[in-house]
């Protein structure tokens, strides 16, 4: 787990660095202190923050060629036509969610055979 390592000379943050012999130190840029790393992990992402697919832009992804289209009827207008794609977020366990947007009116909409509390926001 990466956490914070202060100087014990000036109490400056210390910041990785590689020595002359290519090993990883901990270093202030105030002073001269350096300390050897014990965990070399300096930066760790955590995938999970993001809690439910959202719709990105779909300004004009009705008239998209490249995009499948679906029969799916549209809440709005009723329109027997959409495109779909799937979310792209960064995510460790990703479910196969599928977005919808109507080629009549632009509406963004999920399949709605899902159940209410599995499909994603849109806004």
């Amino acid at each position: 787990m990466a956490s914070l390592h202060f100087c014990m000379e000036c109490n400056n943050l210390l910041y990785p660095k590689a020595d002359n012999r290519r090993t990883m130190l901990y270093a202030c840029r105030m002073c001269q202190y350096e300390e050897n790393v014990q965990n070399k992990c300096v930066y760790r992402n955590d995938l999970l923050t993001v809690t439910k697919e959202q719709v990105g832009v779909t300004t004009d992804l009705g008239s998209d060629p490249t995009l499948a289209h679906s029969n799916i009827s549209c809440p709005r207008c009723g329109n027997e036509d959409a495109v779909f794609y799937q979310d792209q977020s960064k995510r460790k366990e990703t479910r196969m969610i599928l977005f919808f947007v109507c080629t009549k009116c632009n509406q963004s909409f999920t399949d709605p055979t899902l159940p209410t509390d599995s499909r994603p926001d849109i806004d």
